[in-house]
C-alpha cells in the first residue's frame, strides 16, 4: 500500500478520534518535542490536515516576555491546555527548560533543578483531572539535521524557520544529547510516559507516530486495518532504548 493510502485511511481515524473527543468532552493533550528540524511542524501539519479548527489548537509559544519571566514556570502553559472536547498540540512545550533553556544556559542550574521536581507533579494534577496525555521525542541523526539546514537556507519558503538557535543546535549537539538523555529517564512518568520518534524518514515519522497516536486512543468504530501496519520507528523512552536507539 502507497504512503498517501495508508495516510488516508489514518485520516479517517482521526476524524473518529475528534468525533469521540466532542462527543465525550475529552482533554487530550499532544506533546511534540524533538532536536531542531527534527519535523515537529510537518507532523502536526499532517494531524491537524483534516481536523476541526474550531477544536484543534496548535499550541507553538515563542520566548517569553519579561514578565512572564517572574511568573510560575508553568504559568503561561496553562492557559493553553485542552477545554472539554478539544485536542491541543503543543509544539514544544514546557520541556523547553529541559532541553534549550538548559543547554543555552537560559535558566539558571537551580530553575533546572526545580523543574524535574515540579512537572512529575504537574503532569500528575493533569491526569487526575481528566487530561489525557501523550508525549512524543523526534529523534534524527545529526548527518540528517545539517541536511535539513541546509534546506531551510535555500528554499525561500522555509526562511521562516531559521533562527540563531539553528546553528547553536549543531554546535552543541553532544550537549543537546545529554539533555535529552537526562530529561527522558527523569520524566517518563508512568501516568504520561515519553515516545521516542526516529525521524530521519519524514513519511515514515508521520505515518508511525499517527498510528500510534491513534492505537494509544479510545475512540468508536476504530478500523484495526487501517492500524495494522507496524509503527517500527516509534518505542517507549526505557533506559535501554535510550542507550542503544538514539543518536549520540
Amino acid at each position: 500500500m502507497k504512503d498517501k493510502d495508508i495516510l488516508h485511511g489514518l485520516y479517517v481515524e482521526l476524524v473518529k478520534l475528534q468525533k469521540e473527543i466532542i462527543a465525550s468532552g475529552l482533554k487530550l493533550l499532544v506533546i511534540l518535542e524533538g532536536r531542531d528540524a527534527a519535523g515537529k511542524d510537518g507532523t502536526i501539519k499532517r494531524i491537524v490536515k483534516h481536523l476541526s479548527p474550531r477544536e484543534t489548537i496548535v499550541v507553538a509559544l515563542g520566548k517569553p516576555s519579561d514578565h512572564q519571566e517572574k511568573d510560575w514556570y508553568f504559568q503561561r502553559y496553562i492557559a493553553h491546555l485542552p477545554a472539554s472536547g478539544e485536542l491541543v498540540l503543543f509544539n514544544r512545550s514546557w520541556y523547553n527548560r529541559a532541553g534549550v533553556e538548559k543547554v543555552m544556559k537560559f535558566c539558571t542550574h537551580q530553575q533546572y533543578k526545580s523543574f524535574f521536581k515540579e512537572v512529575e507533579l504537574f503532569e500528575e494534577m493533569l491526569v487526575n483531572a481528566g487530561f489525557i496525555i501523550v508525549k512524543y521525542y523526534l529523534d534524527i541523526s545529526k548527518k540528517e539535521q545539517e541536511k535539513r539546514f541546509d534546506e531551510r537556507e535555500k528554499d525561500p519558503l522555509k526562511q521562516w524557520k531559521i533562527s540563531p538557535i539553528d546553528e547553536a543546535a549543531t554546535k552543541h549537539w553532544k550537549n543537546y544529547s545529554d539533555a535529552r538523555d537526562e530529561m527522558l529517564l527523569k520524566t517518563d512518568f508512568k501516568h504520561a510516559p515519553w515516545f521516542i520518534v526516529s525521524a530521519d524518514d519524514k513519511d515514515d515519522t508521520h505515518i508511525n507516530l499517527i498510528t500510534h497516536l491513534l492505537k494509544r486512543c479510545d475512540y468508536k468504530h476504530k478500523d484495526g486495518k487501517a492500524l495494522s501496519h507496524a509503527c517500527d520507528f516509534v518505542y517507549p523512552a526505557t533506559p535501554k532504548n535510550i542507550k542503544e536507539k538514539l543518536f549520540q
